[in-house]
């Protein structure tokens, strides 16, 4: 009976051992086989430290490939505390070679983490600086290369380009928008210490980081300088509250350049004050346009064939009264009788509140729906403003005439822009973009692409050119005759709007703009220019924005290579401008001949003979009256 019962306990603790085995057998396999990678992870982490290697943010490009944003290799300083043996002498070196506290120094060495930054005193340091604390070879303190976002251009391009922070993390504008395309993925240093932090004799392990991807956007480099140029041009002269311009290719929505002041410099951004920093003024911005608005009122008047520009009139006695309020035109005692062309080249308030009127609000407002105004119009960069629009239901006549000539609106330049792009590209509304592709670095592939996205049809083609007919004709006859570029059929409007604050509008403050087209006949850019309260100037827009925009747009022919047009609009001289006369062939001519034909220029002969041989400008170009024509003699 005892044995019995002391070989079932035996038989019961051998099955206990048997399980116990067992199990320990299957733990043994399970962390062999399954949990092997976890825990020998979970292990490195404990013996392992890693030194990060910044990865650098992809480079911004313009249309051809000139670098707007990329980065450059900085030095900045990280500390191991455990290895630091004498901490306080450590500090002191380390905060006489930064210029900085003592005492933040000695918080950083003290620290009781495995490895800490010297944030912000020790990044992006001088090599001169860097190669100081390297003499000393301090225990426990590395320097490490880090990637700091620079731009070449400085202030160009500013508010559509944005900033980074100091962690390299997009802030506004592109690199806000674009931040995990331009974000590439942090690299590192790996080596091991012991329990204590002492560094052990293994090998290091040297991860790659891996470079964001590179944005190409659609915008011109070359003419983006040239509309900052003109704008740093008018702060100058005007010191206004504000300036601003877009230019942009009608047939597209592509935006070729756009700037505004106050600018700032990404490269030093913490200078800045939030409001000049966040401001992208021709996207966010709103105002009463003034008569910019007029090329829609027109455009509406004209598809809804309730005008005929070249045979309606129109008699402007130099106000209208509506509502009990008296609508004043610009010129005293009015212009008389003239045609609704005429109204648009004059840019005839009374005129405008005549077309306003025979559309009547329902036709008017829903043009202004059609062309985008009182919503955003989807371009890709961040803190675009909507606008305001009277409700219909509150839209009574006063309301009515002062919105047929812009006023009582308040619209974006973007907006304004994209409208009149479609006004002129034969009707087509695009939605505005400045991303043209996202290309990878390392295989030149491309990972997206940004196309002409259409949004919707607003007029027919014969509105189109009849709208882009009137254009010209402000350029050659109207108030827009300072753009005019002999040989180049441009088109335009100007814009004097007064300002508003409170419910009342400011004595002496106005917003003056232009709204360019080049070629008229054929759109291949869109520029519109403002000036916000510009001080020490005639308060007419017709001369203040239409020096600037000229010379914006003559670049703009050279840059893009426009050719020539022909059947250009002969322009309505003023006393003071510079007259252009075709040169006639004179080739194979005598002297006599020569002298009678020429008598708008200056001639020089060069060489003996009495037959003219060959000249210069040849004949059939476009010279300016005085100007010195060349004439090669001979027998």
């Amino acid at each position: 009976m005892f044995l019995k019962k002391y070989n079932e306990r035996i038989k019961l603790l051998f099955i206990i051992l048997f399980l116990c085995f067992l199990m320990i057998l299957v733990k043994i396999i399970y962390i062999q086989t399954i949990s092997y990678k976890k825990l020998s992870l979970l292990s490195d982490d404990l013996w392992s430290r890693q030194l990060p290697i910044t990865a650098e943010r992809g480079k911004i490009l313009d249309r051809n490939n000139k670098v707007l944003a990329t980065s450059i290799t900085t030095t900045s300083l990280i500390v191991i505390p455990n290895q630091i043996k004498n901490k306080k002498e450590t500090a002191k070196i380390i905060s006489d070679c930064l210029n900085v506290s003592y005492n933040d120094i000695l918080k950083h060495v003290t620290k009781l983490t495995s490895i800490e930054r010297i944030h912000p005193e020790g990044r992006g340091l001088s090599n001169e600086i860097a190669d100081k604390i390297n003499s000393y070879h301090l225990e426990g303190v590395y320097l490490v290369k880090e990637s700091k976002r620079y731009y070449p251009y400085n202030e160009l391009l500013s508010h559509v380009l944005g900033y980074v922070g100091i962690d390299n993390q997009g802030l506004s504008g592109l690199e806000l928008q674009y931040d995990k395309y331009l974000t590439g993925k942090d690299g590192s240093i790996k080596y091991y210490s012991d329990a204590k932090g002492n560094r052990l004799s293994l090998n290091e392990i040297y991860e790659n980081s891996i470079s964001g991807m590179d944005l190409k956007l659609t915008i011109d480099i070359e003419i983006q300088q040239s509309v900052e140029r003109e704008l740093n041009n008018i702060v100058k002269m005007f010191s206004p509250d504000n300036a601003l311009a877009i230019a942009m290719d009608p047939n597209t929505g592509e935006i070729l350049s756009m700037a505004s002041r106050p600018t700032f410099d990404p490269n030093n951004y913490q200078d800045y004050q939030e409001e000049v920093l966040n401001r992208n003024l021709p996207i966010w911005m709103t105002y009463e346009p003034g008569s910019t608005f007029k090329i829609i009122t027109t455009a509406a008047a004209v598809e809804e064939n309730v005008i005929n520009l070249e045979k309606d009139t129109f008699y402007d006695s130099g106000s209208v009264t509506v509502s009990n309020a008296k609508i004043r035109c610009w010129k005293n005692g009015g212009h008389g009788f003239q045609t609704f062309l005429q109204v648009f080249e004059n840019s005839c308030n009374p005129g405008f509140v005549e077309m306003g009127f025979r559309l009547g609000k329902e036709k008017l407002f829903s043009y202004l729906d059609l062309f985008g105004f009182g919503k955003k119009t989807g371009i890709d960069l961040n803190g675009e403003s909507v606008g305001i629009l009277f409700p219909l239901d509150t839209v009574k006549d006063l309301e009515l005439a002062t919105t047929a000539f812009g006023q009582g609106v308040s619209v974006t330049p973007i907006q304004q822009v994209s409208a009149v792009s479609s006004i002129v590209n034969g009707g087509n509304l695009y939605t505005p973009y400045v991303l043209k592709n996202i290309i990878d670095p390392n295989t030149n592939n491309i990972i997206l692409t940004n196309e002409k996205k259409l949004q919707r049809q607003t007029i027919s083609l014969n509105t189109s050119e009849t709208l882009k007919m009137a254009l010209e004709s402000v350029v050659s006859n109207g108030g827009g005759k300072k753009t005019y570029i002999d040989g180049y059929r441009v088109g335009g409007k100007t814009g004097t709007a007064q300002k508003v604050e409170n419910g009342h509008y400011l004595e002496n403050n106005y917003i003056m703009s232009f709204m360019a087209i080049l070629p008229a006949n054929d759109p291949k850019v869109v520029l519109y220019l403002a000036i916000d309260n510009p001080k020490n100037t005639a308060l007419l827009s017709s001369y203040t924005t239409t020096p600037f925009v000229r010379r914006i747009l003559k670049d703009i022919i050279s840059i893009m290579d426009i050719p020539k047009q022909e059947n250009q609009k002969e322009k309505d001289y003023e006393w003071d401008d510079k007259k252009y006369f075709e040169v006639p062939n004179v080739v194979g001519l005598t002297k006599k001949e020569a002298k009678n034909l020429l008598t708008h220029f200056e001639i020089e002969f060069v060489g003996e003979g009495n037959i003219v041989k060959e000249q210069t400008p040849a004949a059939n170009e476009r010279y300016y009256e005085t100007g010195k024509i060349r004439l090669l003699m001979g027998e």
